[in-house]
């Protein structure tokens, strides 16, 4: 395969960047070949063990910080220090995401868990982090989707999921949420004037640790589907592709949406990927938009 490669990223000496997730899978290709070409990154990591673990192996300019994006505490107290510490925050990439196929479970602040980590999390975080990313001068933020939210529907009337739950779906929702997020926050930052730029990008299908801890309840079956899952995926150096062009080539205007070329856009060289109906339905956008101010209290734009 040819085409866009970690190698074309420009020199980020001097940038500040925060990657969500950052110890494994998608998160740590990110950070690593964002520090490898000389950015400061932090590792906003839920398990900090974990975080110091892959600090030491991505080396180079990063920090570790604990973020967990199921709690609005956790989220107040690591952009409250980190805004402090760190002015002007040059990208965001809000990688970090579950993907849980057991029963439904919920937050630290009651909403549906994969609606909470994946969406109103990193929503909660960008509103927090703007001031200081406006501060840098094209700073950009980086939305992760994923082709699931192609067939999922935001049910405004049970966005929690609290009637005729399954976990595929929400998981769906919670993507398309993400998606429908990046895509209003571009329009809101151009309609406000800001130097910042709002982008998104999705992974096709890859192989990260999510998915196997997503099986381990099934058992042996889950264990079988897990193994599968190897062969029909690409690997993460790969699947962090389209992100790390979103984050970083020069030529990326707002509200672009990358992901793989091929297969339906699970795998291949990096391209612009196509947004559901829903995803780019400004109506949606807004409406979504007021009910994440009004869950996580935090209102900007």
């Amino acid at each position: 395969m040819t085409g866009w490669t970690a190698d074309r990223i420009p020199d980020q000496h001097g940038r500040v960047a925060v990657v969500t997730g950052a110890n494994s899978g998608l998160g740590l290709v990110t950070a690593t070949e964002l520090a490898r070409r000389g950015a400061h990154v932090v590792l906003a990591v839920r398990n900090t063990e974990a975080g110091e673990q892959a600090a030491r192996r991505i080396g180079g300019d990063v920090e570790v910080r604990e973020l967990d994006l199921a709690s609005l505490d956790s989220v107040r107290a690591f952009t409250g220090k980190l805004a402090v510490d760190h002015p002007a925050i040059d990208l965001l990439v809000n990688n970090a995401g579950v993907v849980l196929l057991g029963p439904r479970r919920t937050s630290a602040d009651g909403f549906e868990l994969h609606l909470g980590t994946n969406a109103l999390g990193h929503f909660a975080v960008t509103g927090l982090l703007l001031d200081n990313l406006a501060a840098a001068g094209g700073a950009r933020v980086v939305n992760l989707g994923s082709i699931t939210h192609k067939t999922a529907h935001l049910d405004f009337d049970d966005l929690m999921f609290e009637r005729g739950y399954r976990a595929a779906a929400a998981y769906g929702r919670s993507k398309l949420a993400t998606t429908v997020f990046g895509v209003e926050l571009d329009r809101r930052l151009r309609a406000a004037g800001s130097p910042v730029v709002s982008v998104l990008a999705h992974p096709g299908l890859t192989r990260t640790n999510l998915t196997p801890r997503a099986w381990e309840h099934r058992g042996r079956l889950g264990r079988v589907i897990a193994r599968l899952g190897l062969v029909a995926t690409q690997p993460a150096a790969r699947g962090a592709l389209p992100q790390l062009h979103a984050a970083t080539d020069p030529g990326v205007r707002g509200g672009q949406f990358f992901g793989p070329s091929s297969l339906w856009e699970t795998r291949g060289r990096v391209a612009e990927a196509r947004l559901s109906r829903e995803a780019a339905d400004p109506a949606v956008g807004a409406r979504f938009w007021a009910v994440a101010r009004e869950l996580t209290g935090v209102r900007y734009l």
